[in-house]
């Protein structure tokens, strides 16, 4: 993509209100816009950033033999009275009528359309086990919006729901999402821990957070530090209940509490396992070889709208973005401070064409600015790698790289160019 045709509406100064430094550089890099209090409008280059989040997703779900569906934003009271969760869910909840004076309201969950579905559906023990999952639009009247996307009133949501014959079968599928969720964190470039929590108002026992260590953070975590160097993907169901790792609420609840430091982090995920707490007000039944049973559910949700927030309170300097290279919007950032120079522009034209050729995610600048401006943008909006072409190319025929995390920057003779970006990007060759 061309950065003259591609929208980013970057700013030089810091917004007023704004509290958190991905707040300001989202806003600053045309990454998002507000719209009105804890809503937001999510412009090219942010959008570029949940799409690579929403990708990996779904890759990984399909692998997983997860199906994707998709449920409506407006949900029907009906259900949610059921449950008995109507009018004890809080203002957090969005209530409206439609011009027949139909109580409806603005999901901010889907438990209860999840269970009519499967109990619509889902009638014997040989449809189990059952996994499904939806990326959707969820609303949430926050009391108090704030720092931008972390924490708004409308997010976007990856949220699954399982079904099983009973509770072993239940804490199986409950052990695989929790490791799925590692290996989506890992390939999102995400440094994740899980520790125990809560349930709160969802029900059941069982439930982990996914928590993003950063200094900036609002939740609090305990936990041994041994953790911050483990590799969580091979432990077994007990060894996941017996975590050494516990939100700010459950901490409270905990007898040892020897050896556990605490650390400020951003959660990101959130599983449970309510086994029949919605099958039971739903009065859902399937048949089985010990006659009708009642079906073991759980859920399963990733924020994916605060994900390129947290990442960017974990990787940022004073000059702005450093993404990491699997969310980065692009692999590469072209950047020709020489247009006037024909045989610069040339030389990038013809760059700028076979990055593209092999698939490799390019913004070319081809702006006509001044290089500070574009030094500058490029900075902010973070891509790993900066490719410039310059005054040493009118010199000697030399092109400069520059790594955006440590401003490592060596120079290229031309005809080696590709080469050194495929190496230092990974690609194949």
């Amino acid at each position: 993509m061309k950065f003259s045709n591609f929208f980013i509406p970057t700013l030089k100064e810091s917004p007023s209100d704004v509290k958190m430094r991905s707040h300001d550089l989202m806003i600053r890099s045309g990454m998002i816009r507000q719209e009105t209090s804890g809503i937001y409008s999510w412009m090219p280059l942010g959008f570029k950033v949940l799409k690579k989040i929403i990708d990996k997703i779904e890759l990984l779900h399909d692998d997983n033999g997860i199906n994707q569906i998709l449920m409506p934003t407006i949900q029907s009271s009906d259900i949610w009275r059921i449950s008995n969760r109507y009018d004890t869910y809080g203002k957090e909840m969005l209530r409206i009528s439609d011009r027949n004076n139909k109580d409806l309201l603005y999901g901010p969950t889907n438990e209860e359309m999840i269970t009519a579905i499967g109990k619509q559906y889902i009638k014997s023990y040989k449809n189990l086990p059952r996994k499904f999952y939806h990326i959707q639009t969820k609303f949430r009247d926050e009391i108090r919006p704030r720092f931008g996307v972390m924490r708004a009133r409308e997010f976007l949501m990856k949220d699954a729901y399982s079904f099983d014959i009973d509770n072993v079968n239940g804490e199986s599928t409950y052990c695989d999402f929790f490791k799925l969720y590692l290996k989506i964190f890992s390939q999102l470039g995400i440094p994740i821990i899980p520790v125990r929590a809560l349930s709160g108002e969802i029900g059941g026992k069982l439930s982990h957070e996914f928590h993003l260590i950063v200094s900036s953070g609002e939740s609090e975590i305990f936990l041994d530090n041994k953790l911050l160097n483990q590799s969580f993907g091979s432990l077994t169901l007990n060894q996941i209940l017996n975590l050494n790792s516990y939100t700010d609420e459950y901490f409270k609840n905990i007898e040892n509490k020897k050896n556990l430091e605490k650390f400020t982090s951003i959660e990101l995920g959130h599983i449970f396992l309510f086994g029949t707490k919605y099958s039971s007000s739903f009065n859902f039944y399937i048949d089985s070889e010990k006659g009708k049973v009642m079906p073991y559910m759980g859920s399963y949700g990733i924020g994916i709208s605060r994900i390129p927030a947290a990442v960017i309170e974990f990787s940022n300097d004073k000059d702005g973005i450093i993404w990491p290279k699997e969310l980065s919007p692009f692999s590469v950032h072209l950047i020709n401070i020489n247009i006037d120079d024909s045989e610069c522009s040339e030389f990038c034209e013809k760059l700028y064409n076979e990055i593209k050729e092999r698939n490799i995610d390019v913004i070319y600048d081809d702006r006509n600015e001044r290089p500070g401006k574009k030094f500058s943008d490029a900075d902010l909006i973070g891509i790993p790698l900066q490719i410039i072409c310059g005054n040493a190319y009118s010199k000697n025929r030399e092109i400069s790289f520059l790594k955006r995390f440590n401003k490592e920057q060596i120079n290229i003779g031309e005809e080696r160019v590709m080469d050194k970006l495929l190496e230092m990007t990974g690609y194949k060759k």
